[in-house]
């Protein structure tokens, strides 16, 4: 979205212009940017790539590894081209393989055929996403079922020299994945046993930060327990029409796919929710699967970014080590219908006219030059100030009278960004009514397409 107008600020009843005062949690500026980012890509590939899985049990020779014509600067160009603004790479799934050459385990990429041993995907990834302007994050799975140590105090401390690697080595990262998938069967060493771990203390996720935050404190950090950004509660590529930032940092409330799925509208923390999805069934690589069609990545799109949460999308490397042709030509369609949808605000340089004489019920309308055809509006509200917006209505005035727009969407929460869609409604003027909030509610932004 290239033009953001600045259309109004809803005042108290007097003359003086000063800012809305401040309601709840805000944002932290790293929270900020990154809600700002709105869609970048997640990359699977790994060990499962070359063996038909999805999660890999820990026991596949790292051998296996041999990806015929690996180019991560392919990536980069694919996924700018389809308008990402970074990238995640599972730089260890749950199977415990390593894609850059660690000190702390043998199952790494450095014992697999790929450059004889001397590649490293986490370096070369790093690298195209310096040269080409992408931002770069990385996936560490806790849970390694591998590791013959796991479950043990020992683990956690090989961990945690993970993470270090990661970050004396590679960076800056914009984001640190931390799954939530921890414990259960595995190789571990030949054992093939079930082990159970407390997630919230055995971690220590407190440290894992102090890590990451020690050379690099903007980065944002998915999962544990000391999150910045939450869960939306799902793989489905969809976030609740109501969505609160505003969250709690218990670990029961961080894993309570209900909650997450709306947030907490009087939550402690400000904690903006993730929806991750994959463009194809599978997060790796299987030749019998077909990227998503485009009505669908369309519909992921608006029931992610278009109701207040990022879009983490990803994109399954095949095994020759390139994303496919299939998936990359999907997602630039993917991309050229949105720029087309929202290439020109039908709103541009058009002032509403406030009436906010009712606070905190206030409303805005918007006056065509002659009938003009919407089918779409983004909202956003200054959430520097907090998100105050409870409930909104939007109507159109045509041949006489007001009437309402028929969408599915419930008009509850704005946040960040809001996107309604409906049919297209030929009108005369647009209002908007604030109907309930939290307090003086400051948009920064009104579109219509």
């Amino acid at each position: 979205m290239k033009q953001i107008v600045f259309l109004f600020l809803l005042l108290l009843a007097c003359s003086c212009v000063r800012q809305p005062e401040i309601v709840g949690p805000v944002p932290t500026q790293q929270q900020l940017e990154w809600q700002r980012m709105e869609t970048y890509a997640f990359i699977h590939f790994g060990l499962n790539t070359f063996n038909g899985m999805e999660w890999g049990y820990g026991d596949t020779p790292a051998a296996t590894f041999n990806p015929s014509n690996l180019d991560c600067e392919q990536w980069v160009l694919t996924l700018k081209a389809c308008g990402m603004k970074g990238v995640i790479l599972t730089a260890k799934h749950h199977d415990g393989f390593c894609l850059w050459p660690t000190e702390t385990t043998a199952y790494s990429i450095k014992n697999s055929p790929y450059k004889n041993g001397q590649g490293d995907v986490v370096g070369e990834l790093c690298e195209a996403c310096r040269k080409h302007g992408l931002k770069f994050g990385v996936y560490l799975s806790p849970w390694d079922r591998h590791q013959a140590s796991y479950g043990t105090p020992e683990y956690v401390e090989l961990y945690h020299r993970q993470i270090q690697e990661l970050v004396d080595h590679y960076g800056p990262f914009f984001e640190f994945w931390f799954d939530g998938a921890n414990g259960g069967n595995g190789w571990y060493g030949g054992t093939n046993e079930t082990r159970s771990i407390k997630a919230e203390e055995y971690y220590r996720y407190d440290k894992a930060r102090e890590i990451i935050w020690a050379k690099y404190p903007h980065t944002m950090i998915f999962g544990g327990t000391v999150p910045t950004l939450r869960w939306i509660g799902n793989e489905e590529g969809s976030a609740n029409s109501t969505l609160w930032c505003t969250y709690s940092l218990d670990f029961d409330d961080l894993n309570n796919t209900r909650l997450l799925a709306t947030g907490i509208a009087d939550g402690e923390v400000w904690l903006p929710a993730e929806v991750d999805v994959s463009i194809r069934p599978g997060w790796f690589y299987h030749e019998n699967e077909q990227p998503k069609s485009l009505e669908q990545l369309l519909d992921i799109y608006y029931h992610s970014v278009g109701r207040n949460a990022n879009l983490l999308l990803n994109f399954p490397v095949a095994s020759d080590g390139r994303i496919s042709a299939a998936d990359s030509t999907r997602a630039v369609e993917w991309y050229h219908a949105l720029q087309n949808t929202f290439s020109e605000d039908l709103l541009k340089d058009r002032k509403g006219r406030v009436d906010n004489r009712r606070a905190p019920r206030s409303e805005m309308i918007f006056s065509f030059d002659m009938p003009t055809t919407v089918k779409c509006l983004v909202l956003q509200e200054n959430i520097m100030s907090g998100q105050k917006v409870q409930r909104f209505s939007i109507n159109y005035y045509r041949n006489g009278k007001w009437l309402p727009i028929e969408t599915d969407e419930e008009m509850t929460t704005i946040g960040y960004k809001r996107i309604i869609r409906f049919k297209p409604v030929e009108m005369e003027k647009l209002r908007i009514r604030i109907i309930k909030t939290k307090g003086e509610v400051e948009l920064i932004r009104v579109s219509a397409y």
